[in-house]
């Protein structure tokens, strides 16, 4: 089994505010503090299956401009969405199946690339999105509990979606095993690695009470399983990645 990384954007940054600032006290922000940012979606590649978790950004989006005062600055673009699946060896047509952790376009941008594969999608998301097709899978996790989660949706051996609610109404995110180790690609439960050590949300949230349970979740999960935690938004997560890196919280 493989495991790569689609990198789109290097070099960014988002402030303390943004990146912890969604339960963090303000009075405990610090306002010239800030975090490294970058955009990288994953993919898995069985060796009977490759699935893709995402699909970035739309080739179209112009460069993002570093603007002092944004809260947020993704990055400097290293490819576009076609190019960084090319750069790891990868074409659209060799994608099987598509995990879709959420709506937000860093994610589901070149969803229109692939007709051919099967896209599992949290049924909420789907309809919060209002997609359908044939290739449109609504998962509603009915596989039974899985660790602590109590609900699952098996996608391929070995390959887990699980429901990650608050960041956005269906949310979910998805683990793999491999080796003994847990591969946790999880959207945008945070956007900085630091914020799931320190145990707070950012400040995009549509439900912040699911958003919270969510990362306690996932903070209890990582603490019971050795876990390789994959972030969207941050360096850490190639890092982690490349390094084989357990999450110690």
């Amino acid at each position: 089994m493989k495991i790569l990384a689609l990198e789109f954007y290097k070099n960014g940054r988002m402030k303390e505010s943004f990146a912890l600032g969604g339960s963090l006290e303000k009075e405990k922000i610090n306002p010239n503090k800030e975090y490294p940012a970058s955009l990288q979606n994953y993919l898995v590649d069985t060796g009977k299956e490759v699935i893709l978790v995402d699909t970035g950004l739309p080739i179209e989006t112009p460069d993002f401009e570093d603007k002092p005062e944004q809260s947020m600055f993704m990055g400097e673009k290293v490819a576009n969405f076609t190019e960084a699946l090319k750069n790891i060896g990868y074409e659209p047509k060799d994608i099987n199946k598509i995990i879709l952790t959420h709506k937000h376009p860093d994610h589901a941008g070149e969803l229109r690339l692939f007709d051919h594969a099967q896209v599992y999608i949290s049924h909420m998301e789907a309809d919060a999105m209002n997609i359908n097709g044939k290739n449109i899978i609504k998962v509603d996790f009915t596989d039974g509990q899985y660790k602590n989660f109590a609900e699952s949706q098996i996608i391929s051996e070995n390959i887990i979606m699980l429901p990650a609610y608050g960041h956005t109404t269906g949310n979910s995110l998805v683990v793999v095993e491999d080796n003994g180790v847990n591969y946790m690609i999880h959207g945008d439960v945070t956007y900085t690695d630091e914020a799931l050590r320190q145990n707070q949300l950012s400040v995009v949230f549509e439900d912040k009470d699911l958003a919270k349970q969510t990362l306690e979740k996932v903070r209890t999960f990582i603490k019971e399983n050795d876990t390789i935690y994959l972030s969207t938004h941050t360096p850490e997560g190639l890092a982690s990645l490349k390094n084989n890196s357990i999450m110690k919280l």
